[in-house]
């Protein structure tokens, strides 16, 4: 498979340069589509988003107290992974690239239901300048929009509210690449 910047490289050429090659897609470019739901108020999708804020707020240290020790997780570039140490990858080397990117949650779900575990759903997006040292290597000042989705299941071990056990975010690198 492809390294996702040098798809985005590739693509750029194929495309004619950068001047001309297809934009990915920027908030300024939203069209409204009537649907304008923001979810449910279950306390699921509250206590996820609660958390996704915190580590976007760079407060890191919720990872180690908000996701359980030997937490499953699924993370782009194919990284499957397990515990402390590859969530903070993630989700550090993501706001490290953006540290005063705005983080803005749209959609957000809580469920749950018999003989499954609580489970959340998010839609969020992350905008602002590449102006840190992070997942997407030097600064270059580009402005960037990172639409995202997240999906957690929790489990009762480490706090009183459950932790994360396992855990799943999906961005398009390759559209950020070409931002």
């Amino acid at each position: 498979g492809w390294d996702p910047k040098e798809y985005a490289a590739e693509m750029i050429r194929r495309e004619g340069g950068v001047e001309s090659c297809v934009r990915p897609f920027t908030p300024d470019q939203d069209v409204d589509g009537g649907y304008h739901a923001r979810g449910n108020d279950n306390i699921w999708g509250q206590r996820y988003a609660g958390i996704l804020n915190d580590i976007m707020d760079k407060r890191m240290e919720t990872i180690r107290a908000r996701y359980d020790r030997a937490c499953s997780l699924g993370y782009p570039r194919v990284m499957f992974d397990y515990g402390w140490d590859a969530a903070e990858l993630f989700w550090m080397g993501l706001r490290s690239s953006f540290p005063t990117a705005k983080f803005e949650i749209h959609h957000q779900i809580g469920r749950e239901d018999e003989m499954m575990p609580p489970r959340s759903a998010l839609r969020w997006s992350l905008t602002g300048t590449h102006s840190g040292f992070g997942t997407f290597g030097t600064p270059t000042g580009a402005e960037v929009h990172i639409m995202g989705m997240s999906h957690a299941e929790f489990g009762p071990f480490g706090h009183a509210d459950g932790t994360i056990r396992r855990e799943f975010a999906l961005i398009d690198e390759v559209a950020v690449w070409k931002q």
